[in-house]
């Protein structure tokens, strides 16, 4: 098998538990980059999550933001990631996931994110603070019904909550939207976005643009949401830190995101 692209999951597989990419990763994705390797980040993550990652990389590929929901070109002679694809939610679907949020599950937090804008109804709610400091990300604050109302390009909604809630929650939103994609990123965190976004089909919309086939494609990721690009890929690699689940469907297993497993799986397959 010719590996030709390496498309990473972010947060826990480019990151460790500290949320930092180590010296000995950064050293092994540059040397495989300088290989005319393109090394795509893929990740649930708004733009900026994302672009400073690449930076701190020193590399300039597409981005994959929102687990396929939104696709950004490299950076272009202007400065810009120009817009590749846009998948948002409908406007009446986001604002019934507010209403049932809101009224059934008010202790769980309910942000949107919109390009490159993260949207909370409270700046100091206590996980909108965990989020940021995880990301680096400051949110905007706004009365989330009038932005629902301005009907903004919906890319992702971020729950946030206590995981017994969470997981009655993504229980009542999965009956009632079959058509959207639901899933845990963690315990606490459920994610929503329409059901047309996955990172396999971003993928797929990468694959002309550097003439590749997914035979030809290594991905790597650590969790429920990285699923279907594993299978997708040619070779597909889970993180030690992955579920079971995850594991069961890789081709192969590498270290943990603590121990350098994006390291080792790069030096196995390209050195």
């Amino acid at each position: 098998m010719t590996l030709k692209a390496i498309f990473s999951d972010i947060d826990g597989t480019l990151l460790n538990s500290n949320h930092q990419i180590t010296e000995e990763t950064k050293k092994a994705i540059v040397k495989v980059v300088n290989n005319n390797i393109p090394f795509i980040l893929v990740s649930a993550r708004m733009p900026s999550g994302v672009l400073h990652l690449q930076q701190t990389l020193s590399i300039n590929f597409p981005i994959i933001c929102y687990s396929g929901a939104l696709i950004l070109g490299p950076v272009n002679d202007n400065g810009e990631k120009p817009i590749i694809d846009s998948i948002s939610l409908l406007q009446t679907d986001v604002q019934e996931m507010y209403k049932i949020v809101s009224e059934l599950y008010s202790p769980i937090n309910f942000s949107l994110y919109s390009h490159d804008q993260w949207v909370v109804s409270d700046r100091q709610n206590e996980w909108v603070l965990q989020e940021q400091k995880i990301t680096n990300i400051s949110p905007i604050q706004r009365q989330l019904p009038s932005f629902i109302e301005e009907n903004h390009d919906i890319h992702k909604c971020l729950c946030m909550g206590e995981p017994q809630l969470i997981n009655q929650l993504e229980s009542t939103l999965k009956d009632k939207f079959p058509n959207l994609t639901i899933y845990k990123s963690k315990d606490t965190y459920l994610e929503i976005m329409s059901g047309n976004a996955s990172k396999s089909n971003a993928i797929k919309k990468l694959e002309n643009l550097y003439q590749i086939t997914n035979q030809e494609i290594m991905a790597i990721g650590d969790n429920f949401n990285d699923m279907d690009m594993l299978k997708y890929a040619g070779l597909g690699v889970a993180m030690g830190n992955a579920p079971e689940e995850v594991k069961k469907i890789a081709d192969e297993v590498t270290l943990s995101n603590n121990e350098d497993g994006l390291k080792h799986i790069l030096q196995k397959y390209f050195e």
